[in-house]
């Protein structure tokens, strides 16, 4: 199941350019209730379509966004952690890599993250990487650090600073850093080299058919400029692991997800 559905991809969009639903319908052309319908959940493709425009959205992925989905990955060194977030989930990503095993982001709460971990590797990671600060991806920060655990960062208390360009080399595997910031900043991707294809960590910059949410207009135009700018030169098989929601890849989300 998707984070997003096409409601949400419509709120974020209208927020992000400062509309109200009366607003974008004047200017797509078509009638308020038709919006102010689309937000409560009936979902129609011309609608879809006449909106996209006005917010710079895809205009065939946000029509056809109501049946997106992204294909299962096969992935055996990549292990999903569905995480709970109250009601909701989050994700943290376990890669195994040789004999070493490497978490981005941590969750929740500590004890679930330790649940969800020890099926996999039996222990705590050799090392971790957190995407931004906020309480759903760092919940389980401080007991890694109690535990010795060496975490990477854009700056939080007590790991390993690292900056947009910087590497390291994890067993056979790289983990270089890029800038995502917007919907939280600072906040950091990473790169994946030496799996069996390349792979983005996106935290919540981008998830299966949707972004994000960002607190402004001018941070929501900050985290697509971001966003577009790093995954721009990345080949259509690179697999993207978001902050919420399912794996996906870039192709996949070249097509289907509407702000792209």
């Amino acid at each position: 199941m998707l984070e997003d559905d096409f409601t949400y991809v419509l709120r974020k969009a209208l927020a992000g350019h400062q509309l109200a639903p009366a607003e974008a319908a004047a200017q797509a052309g078509i009638a308020e209730h038709a919006v102010l319908s689309f937000l409560r959940g009936s979902f129609s493709a011309e609608t879809a379509r006449r909106l996209a425009p006005v917010l710079g959205l895809n205009a065939q992925a946000f029509a056809a966004h109501s049946t997106y989905q992204p294909k299962p990955l096969p992935l055996p060194q990549i292990h999903r952690l569905d995480l709970p977030f109250g009601k909701e989930q989050v994700n943290a990503w376990l890669l195994q890599a040789g004999g070493e095993w490497i978490l981005f982001d941590a969750g929740c709460e500590p004890r679930d993250l330790v649940r969800a971990i020890t099926p996999h590797c039996g222990r705590l990671p050799d090392r971790a990487f957190i995407t931004h600060a906020h309480r759903d991806h760092v919940g389980g920060l401080d007991h890694l650090l109690e535990a010795g655990v060496p975490v990477h960062s854009a700056g939080l208390p007590g790991t390993i600073f690292m900056k947009p360009g910087d590497t390291v080399i994890c067993g056979p595997l790289t983990v270089r850093a890029c800038d995502l910031s917007g919907h939280f900043v600072p906040a950091l991707g990473y790169h994946i080299g030496g799996l069996q294809a390349p792979a983005l960590v996106t935290g919540d910059a981008l998830f299966a058919g949707s972004i994000g949410g960002c607190a402004s207009p001018g941070l929501y135009q900050q985290a697509l400029r971001h966003l577009r700018h790093t995954l721009a030169p990345l080949p259509e098989a690179t697999v993207l692991l978001p902050g919420h929601g399912p794996a996906t890849t870039l192709g996949e989300e070249q097509t289907g997800n509407p702000f792209l």
